[in-house]
């Protein structure tokens, strides 16, 4: 390559370099703008700094989070309330990059959907109601909270609980979950919930049978199948086992 030729590359590259730097919006953008940045459409720098691309600390020079939802970025209270609660002000980071772009060409907004739950506060991550409009379908309108039992902040769906797992929900326990779940608390159950398995009937059953630790009453029940339990058997010394074998197996 003869040195006139180099000569030529080298201004040739030099200008593109000044053209970029002078008129990146002509040069490098890969799209229009949003609506609300139309006016930043020829002054790149306003979000972006030279080589190392655009930055969360450039967004907050003007999105101040403590006002996102709640004043435009020009002080103006928002007339109108958002869809979903300000939630910005609750970030354990300001990782703007992370959910937000602009240009067409490259992408707007990400869908809600890849929104990373891991920047919320753990507070406020446990308050998916706070931004989240609760389900109404008949189950979820028994339950206030406690969304994380089931459901993960990653994959919403499929949910993780399975019922019959724990027990199996017949004929003679279609009840409303606030039954044997008290204040909404699906770590927790209770079977004395109705009229039939009151303390004292429970109780005197059990002690006729033989059995003291019946605190526990899935851990042999697992049905309303009166013949169908499992685990603990001779508790207390005695059981179900031990009873049938003291009747001759008749029930």
């Amino acid at each position: 390559m003869s040195r006139t030729l180099k000569i030529i590359l080298g201004v040739n590259l030099l200008l593109l370099v000044a053209l970029t730097f002078a008129w990146p919006h002509l040069m490098v953008a890969p799209g229009k703008l949003i609506p609300g940045h139309q006016a930043l459409s020829t002054d790149c720098f306003a979000c972006h700094s030279a080589f190392t691309g655009a930055s969360a600390a450039k967004c907050i020079s003007c999105h101040k989070p403590a006002d996102i939802g709640r004043l435009s970025t020009l002080g103006a209270p928002i007339a109108k309330a958002l869809s979903r609660t300000p939630f910005h002000q609750a970030l354990s980071s300001q990782n703007c990059l992370g959910c937000h772009s602009d240009h067409a060409g490259v992408r707007r907004y990400k869908l809600q959907g890849n929104f990373d739950h891991s920047l919320l506060t753990k507070d406020t991550a446990g308050n998916c109601q706070g931004c989240h409009k609760a389900p109404t379908d008949p189950l979820h309108r028994q339950i206030s909270g406690n969304c994380s039992q089931c459901h993960t902040t990653t994959q919403w769906t499929p949910a993780t609980f399975d019922h019959a797992k724990y027990f199996v929900l017949d004929s003679d326990h279609n009840a409303a979950c606030a039954t044997c779940h008290v204040r909404s608390d699906y770590r927790n159950y209770t079977c004395y919930g109705c009229h039939e398995h009151t303390i004292e009937n429970v109780q005197r059953e059990h002690i006729k049978e033989g059995i003291r630790d019946f605190s526990n009453c899935v851990s042999c029940h697992r049905s309303s199948n009166t013949h169908d339990t499992q685990g603990k058997e001779g508790v207390g010394g005695g059981g179900r086992k031990a009873r049938d074998k003291n009747k001759g197996g008749d029930d």
